[in-house]
């Protein structure tokens, strides 16, 4: 993927954040919809932007613990309050 392209997806992830934020949830069911397209926009931004496609291995560590923070945060966000 080029620069170029990751862009692209980055502005296509952005707008979707955009119109889930615009589409008047709130609360706990826009924090789950929210949450894996910023994920899927910081996984871009490591691989593309910061390199690390170069280092499969580091890029590897960064997904891992990404994810797991994501799930994390996915989790609480979802959590009966």
């Amino acid at each position: 993927m080029t620069l170029t392209r990751a862009w692209i997806l980055l502005i296509a992830l952005s707008l979707g954040s955009t119109l889930v934020a615009a589409s008047g949830l709130s609360g706990r069911w826009l924090a789950v919809l929210v949450l894996p397209l910023a994920w899927a926009k910081a996984q871009v931004i490591l691989t593309r932007y910061l390199g690390l496609a170069q280092a499969p291995a580091i890029a590897r560590g960064f997904a891992l613990v990404l994810a797991l923070f994501m799930a994390a945060l996915i989790g609480l966000a979802a959590w009966p309050a």
